[in-house]
């Protein structure tokens, strides 16, 4: 009996061709991504909404107050940056002061996110959602308390100074006080890591390493600003 190889041939052809077909005009599926900015030079890290929302097994209370500690001190270089824009004399400087706030704001809106998704507050203070109210003198109570700096912030007094500096005076300022500002950031990662039973979630721990990479990378770049004047 003869068999008509060509129409099986064809049908087979047809039949992976429908299969391909199936195959790529499958809409994507997966939650939209957010990407984190890397270090100057460096890719950025895509990351799940789903992965950042994810809630770890054990939340140290270091990993809350680091999160919250790095929300101001990035703010403050923001701030920072903010008078370089008006003050500052260098254009290398200023395009670097525009990686820093984009980079920095990203991360704050990130470290924001992190906190309210695992139902902590954003700013640092006393949390009192489990304090028995009941009895207590709130007359008498500060509830607005000064909260220290972070490693490697500015005192008012040297912000009051950069404020008031222009041209080559506050680009020197701001290269040498974002520089300290940095070196704290690291200092900051340090302790975390160094914090029993802190930095296990994944997120957090990517996180600060990529904080620690980029802060170390902008370091050396401010660095190498200051010897050239």
């Amino acid at each position: 009996m003869a068999i008509c190889v060509p129409a099986i041939s064809a049908a087979l052809i047809c039949l992976g061709a429908a299969i391909a077909f199936g195959q790529e005009t499958k809409p994507p599926t997966g939650p939209p991504t957010i990407v984190q900015p890397g270090a100057p030079g460096q890719a950025g890290k895509t990351l799940t909404p789903a992965t950042a929302r994810a809630r770890p097994h054990t939340l140290a209370d270091a990993d809350v107050s680091f999160m919250q500690g790095m929300i101001m001190h990035h703010s403050q270089a923001v701030e920072m940056v903010a008078l370089l824009k008006t003050r500052g004399a260098s254009k290398d400087l200023q395009a670097l002061g525009d990686r820093i706030t984009i980079s920095q704001s990203d991360e704050i809106r990130f470290m924001k996110k992190w906190l309210e998704d695992r139902g902590k507050p954003t700013t640092m203070g006393q949390d009192m959602s489990h304090m028995d109210m009941k009895g207590m003198d709130m007359k008498g109570m500060n509830m607005k308390m000064d909260m220290p700096l972070m490693p490697g912030m500015l005192s008012p007094a040297q912000m009051d100074a950069l404020a008031k500096a222009k041209g080559a005076a506050f680009d020197h300022l701001f290269l040498t006080g974002m520089i300290q500002h940095h070196t704290g950031a690291l200092t900051m990662v340090q302790e975390l890591f160094e914090t029993p039973g802190a930095g296990q979630d994944a997120v957090l721990f990517d996180f600060a390493t990529d904080i620690d990479n980029t802060q170390r990378a902008e370091i050396k770049i401010m660095q190498g600003m200051l010897e050239k004047k």
